[in-house]
């Protein structure tokens, strides 16, 4: 089967993967939608949005076990993400929980493990679980998400640190407050950011800005929105459990915002003018 391209975004590693993917909150949660879930995720695979983002949290497991599902005979085709709790972020409870994430998701290893959020274990702990699971061969790549400037600076200067290849954060045209520190910050150390919630869980498709934006470039809202994260050199994981949706998002990555469009948003959302507390969901 052959599998489109999404446009790229390359690791520090060098290795390229798919600027727009997928994610997987709330999926897998309501029985009655789990077929149409899996059909969405296959259809993105086709598509080429080949990152898919999923972690021990969502549903409790839930997910990740729908994405192994919906990946049976295509694990090959896909960039494979998921997440440790902070709870269980110690060394050895990070190794505990990626192997519990790969029973559940059937498959022997991860692209990507992230540390979904920062907790009470100190980065060495986590940076430690890491270490043991690349040497397993249980995971490529390690990373971490909603953490900021701050954090990411003590995160390089442990040993081993510097390996870092993701920080996963929440950004989108509305939340832009990572362009003043973080996000420069990850471009001068080489670390690939991934935006979640890119169209904000569907808020953002309600204004009238981003409409009117829309309508004159013949798209829609939530192409529109990705498109812009997509243009500020972040990956994207919008989260979609229809095949609709996800036929829609895919429009995104060949959608060019020209300059009237970018500074009408501008307008709108204005790039932050100071450093701001790091935005979470």
């Amino acid at each position: 089967m052959s599998v489109e391209s999404a446009g790229t975004i390359t690791l520090p590693s060098g290795e390229e993967i798919a600027a727009l993917g997928q994610g997987t909150w709330y999926l897998g949660e309501d029985p009655s939608r789990r077929e149409q879930e899996i059909t969405a995720l296959r259809l993105g695979v086709d598509l080429g949005m080949t990152v898919v983002d999923t972690a021990e949290m969502y549903g409790d497991g839930a997910a990740e076990e729908l994405v192994g599902e919906a990946l049976r005979g295509r694990r090959e085709e896909v960039f494979l993400v998921s997440k440790v709790l902070p709870g269980h972020a110690d060394r050895k409870g990070t190794v505990a929980a990626c192997e519990g994430s790969l029973r559940r998701l059937g498959t022997e290893r991860l692209d990507l493990y992230l540390l979904h959020w920062r907790g009470r274990w100190p980065l060495e702990e986590t940076l430690a679980g890491f270490t043991d699971l690349m040497e397993a061969e249980k995971i490529r790549y390690w990373g971490v998400s909603n953490l900021d400037v701050a954090d990411m600076t003590e995160l390089i200067a442990l040993p081993g640190g510097d390996a870092v290849a993701v920080d996963q954060v929440l950004y989108n045209v509305s939340r832009r407050g990572i362009e003043w520190d973080l996000l420069p910050w990850c471009r001068e150390a080489g670390v690939t950011v991934m935006a979640y919630s890119p169209v904000e869980q569907g808020r953002l498709l309600k204004v009238e800005a981003l409409r009117a934006v829309a309508r004159a470039l013949g798209a829609t809202p939530a192409q529109v929105a990705l498109a812009w994260v997509l243009a500020q050199g972040v990956v994207a994981i919008p989260r979609s459990g229809s095949p609709g949706h996800v036929r829609e998002n895919r429009g995104a990555v060949d959608l060019r915002l020209p300059t009237e469009a970018l500074a009408a948003l501008d307008e709108v959302f204005p790039p932050p003018s100071g450093p701001a507390p790091l935005e979470v969901l």
